[in-house]
């Protein structure tokens, strides 16, 4: 649709909807799509405006409304948003769950349902039921802090999976010749298929043998197939959630949790025919930035970001987003200003997290080396209120804003220093990938690294009982920079230089199972597999209780999958 035929059908849907018409599941599906249309286009009050006169009589219109309101709730962190989002995915269960069709479980267990007796709006209830138990279990996490919330999010999570599975077997069981809506019943389940394999692919062996065990199963291949075929549907509702997914996993989750690069090549292709469709959607520009930061171009990455932020106003939780990365940018390229500039205005923004926020503009402001008493007082107020600023989700700290809490003790223990903080972060974010992709930004990390261990060698980092573990920490970043520059066996030196500190280490305990998955990375690398493997294998088996240890247990089950298929 262009955006002419967009409005005209948007204002004779409300016009419609205020006359109290019934709605069936044919216009509740066209609705939606327009809805959906109306999102990507940042046309957020008319797509909820749309919605809203159905909210609790159509399963789609509610659920498009407890979409958007599990949006908003994610993306502020704000308590009325959470409650109003969980508010709204109750509605949507109740909902659906009235028009699903009603199963005895001991009927189930003994004979085959008949798929060919669900209508069609049973049909669509059951995904819907699905997708809404998701957005439940994904709220419980953030709405309280207890560990019953995880426990009941836990068994959400299950009744979803299953609910998605039956909707599979409706999908492969019965004749579909004749049946309309066909089309978006099938993205739907691509989708709900595609996301949970793919999720549960990522996970670290020990929780995947867990989740076998309570009837849970994931494959990476099978999950990227399901998303594509969902992608493929191009007239299908849920297509574009299909792509977004892909889109993250390839952009943001194998950065984060892997060694590996995404398929930047089918991202490139999704955002070209999508940017031609939503040309000013807020989501698609943000994602061109990405690709573009991902591949290293950094002044294509920071137009398309601000592109971004500038296209729409109405949600300013958006602008965080492309601030976040904007951030990140100007770590790689160590313009440090601009980088404190954009956490101080997250810091004072956004609500998802203080502490890591705060953490981030200290490393910026450390780097500075700056004189100005201001400067320094502002440090120093970061300093005691970081921790004050933590943050318990599902019961628990985040690990990473642990780590930012050990590191604002750390400081006050030697001195009031730290050894290259900002280049410290980036490593543990994984974005030293993306230094890989320009000499000049790999070169200028190490000459930093190398001026810091002229430094160390000249007795800067002397006198404190945490020499040797920022001794390790210079050697861990110089070889994991002569990894990414390719010259694998200096990195190999350096890092076994890293690994003889073990013992001399005191507080950064964290520094030697990275090193050596590092070396693991580096012995690949240079074709010695066999050699990886038992690396990673040692790490798994004999460290435990450091910072960080879930996301490098992550990095270790990814890499541990891509080695052990190559060595078949």
């Amino acid at each position: 649709m262009d955006e002419d035929s967009d409005h005209e059908v948007f204002e004779d849907a409300v016009e419609d909807n205020g006359k109290g018409c019934d709605v069936d599941l044919e216009r509740a599906l066209m609705e939606s799509r327009l809805a959906v249309t109306l999102f990507f286009n940042n046309k957020f009050d008319e797509a909820k405006q749309l919605l809203e006169p159905w909210v609790g009589k159509s399963i789609y219109h509610t659920f498009g409304e407890s979409v958007f309101k599990f949006l908003e709730a994610v993306m502020t962190y704000e308590k009325h948003a959470i409650e109003q989002a969980s508010i709204a995915v109750k509605c949507s269960l109740d909902l659906s769950n009235r028009h699903r069709k009603k199963q005895h479980s001991i009927g189930k267990m003994v004979r085959r349902p008949k798929y060919e007796q669900f209508t069609p709006e049973e049909m669509h209830a059951e995904l819907c039921y699905a997708e809404a138990l998701l957005l439940k279990s994904m709220l419980l996490f953030i709405e309280d802090e207890t560990l019953v919330n995880f426990i009941k999010a836990g068994m959400k999570i299950r009744y979803c999976y299953n609910s998605y599975k039956e909707c599979s077997n409706i999908l492969k069981s019965r004749d579909w010749s004749g049946v309309q809506h066909f089309v978006h019943f099938q993205s739907g389940v691509h989708l709900g298929i595609g996301v949970f394999n793919l999720m549960i692919s990522l996970l670290p062996t020990r929780i995947i043998k867990l989740l076998e065990f309570i009837g849970f199963s994931g494959s990476k291949e099978l999950g990227l197939e399901e998303l594509m075929a969902g992608y493929k549907l191009d007239q299908g509702l849920r297509q574009v959630l299909s792509i977004m997914t892909l889109l993250v996993y390839n952009l943001f989750a194998i950065y984060m949790l892997s060694h590996q690069e995404g398929n930047l090549k089918l991202c490139e292709e999704i955002l070209e025919e999508q940017l031609q469709r939503y040309p000013e959607g807020v989501w698609f520009l943000y994602f061109r930035g990405r690709l573009e930061f991902m591949n290293g171009n950094i002044p294509e990455a920071i137009t398309w970001y601000l592109k971004s932020w500038e296209s729409q106003s109405e949600w300013p939780q958006f602008h965080h987003l492309c601030e976040w990365e904007l951030m990140w940018i100007y770590f790689a390229t160590q313009d440090w200003k601009k980088a404190e500039c954009h956490a101080a205005s997250l810091l004072e923004k956004s609500r998802w997290s203080p502490t890591i926020y705060g953490y981030q503009k200290m490393s910026a402001l450390l780097m500075q080396e700056s004189n100005d008493p201001a400067v320094s007082q502002e440090i120093q107020y970061l300093v005691k209120s970081i921790p004050l600023w933590k943050q318990r989700i599902a019961g628990k700290s985040l690990p990473i804003e642990k780590f930012c809490i050990k590191k604002c003790e750390r400081f006050k223990a030697q001195q009031n220093t730290l050894v290259l903080p900002a280049i410290e972060l980036l490593y543990v974010w994984n974005y030293f990938k993306v230094l890989s992709k320009r000499q000049s930004l790999s070169q200028a990390v190490y000459k930093l690294v190398l001026q810091h261990l002229v430094d160390f060698d000249e007795g800067k980092y002397s006198g404190t009982q945490f020499e040797y573990d920022n001794q390790a920490l210079l050697l861990l970043l110089k070889g994991s920079c002569l990894h990414i520059m390719k010259r694998p066996y200096q990195a190999e030196e350096c890092l076994k230089s890293v690994i003889s500190l073990e013992k001399q280490i005191k507080d950064d305990l964290y520094i030697i199972p990275f090193a050596l998955v590092e070396l693991a990375l580096v012995y690949h690398t240079q074709e010695d597999t066999k050699k990886a493997i038992q690396v990673l294998e040692n790490v798994k088996k004999n460290y435990t209780g450091y910072s960080l240890e879930s996301r490098l247990h992550f990095r270790i089950h990814s890499a541990l999958m891509d080695f052990n298929s190559v060595k078949k």
